[in-house]
């Protein structure tokens, strides 16, 4: 069994588990339409699929004689027992949960269905809309980022979905960022519409959960004083990692190390503040022909054996 990652997600059962590994590796990556809807196929931790009901949420192949609907229930509401929706409100939950190893973090509900939230006391000298992106998208895809120009602290960030918005909100909150504690909260626009004043990012391959979207909620967390680097180019050296982040604040230590045959790195920063900073101004940036992709750790300090 695997589920696929689409802005709602879908649990498929196979005959066996050669036709689902025959599946992922025909399919991952591919585009339901041309140039959008990529699939992101990850194997399911749920042995078993139980479906009580042949219907447009769900469907037993092996059993076409199933109802419908639970009698006094419309079709279009989710039954109890349905295979999408749990909860009602947030379809992907469920299979989020499974990637939490079972349960959702402590104060996420996984039942908002609000997509756009608002960024308040920003700082309008240092930040702009790509500083936004890389840390917005942290805790999903980014479809477009607004900066309110009759506000200048404030902007409108569209999550790809309901879960995701939650996820910013809870562990953004409160955030330092260039001198600003961040208030994050909910949008009361349920999306962002188009415009000159809009930047998109919904079709940009520097959005983290296109791909190993599981693996990519597990390190959700609030901004911590330890940042990972990866995809740095093979030669790069503990000097250059400090030169790359060295202007955002006082670096206590620093850690090159190999993992599966690529190079990575830990700093860690004296302070939250300083080490967001250097996250949201230099992720994604070209380093030797690399685009390096930073990301929180929630080590607390760097051993030598690490």
């Amino acid at each position: 069994m695997f589920c696929i990652f689409l802005g709602f997600q879908a649990l498929i059962q196979y005959q066996s588990r050669q036709c689902a590994v025959q599946a992922r590796t025909s399919l991952q990556g591919r585009n339901i339409y041309d140039g959008c809807c990529q699939l992101d196929i990850q194997f399911s931790n749920l042995d078993e699929l139980q479906v009580n009901y042949n219907n447009d949420r769900s469907r037993d192949f092996t059993n076409p004689n199933l109802p419908s609907e639970q009698k006094g229930r419309s079709s279009q509401q989710p039954a109890y027992g349905d295979v999408v929706g749990y909860p009602p409100q947030m379809p992907n939950a469920a299979a989020i949960a499974a990637a939490f190893g079972g349960g959702l973090p402590p104060g996420i509900s996984g039942t908002n269905d609000r997509c756009t939230v608002l960024a308040s006391n920003l700082n309008p000298d240092s930040i702009d809309e790509d500083k936004l992106f890389n840390l917005f998208s942290l805790y999903g895809n980014i479809v477009r980022i607004k900066l309110l120009r009759n506000k200048p602290d404030h902007a409108l960030v569209q999550m790809g979905d309901g879960f995701q918005a939650e996820l910013a909100v809870h562990f953004l909150k409160g955030a330092m960022l260039f001198g600003k504690r961040l208030e994050v909260n909910f949008s009361k626009h349920p999306n962002i519409t188009q415009g000159a004043d809009t930047h998109e990012y919904m079709n940009s391959n520097l959005n983290r959960f296109n791909r190993n979207a599981a693996k990519n909620y597990r390190y959700c967390c609030s901004p911590t004083k330890m940042i990972h680097l990866s995809t740095l180019p093979q030669d790069i050296t503990e000097e250059e990692i400090g030169n790359l982040v060295e202007e955002h604040g006082t670096i206590v230590n620093t850690k090159l190390f190999e993992m599966n045959g690529k190079k990575q790195a830990l700093v860690l920063f004296e302070t939250e503040e300083e080490a967001t900073e250097a996250l949201v101004c230099k992720h994604a940036t070209s380093l030797a022909g690399s685009i390096v992709r930073i990301s929180f750790s929630q080590l607390q300090s760097i051993r030598e054996n690490q």
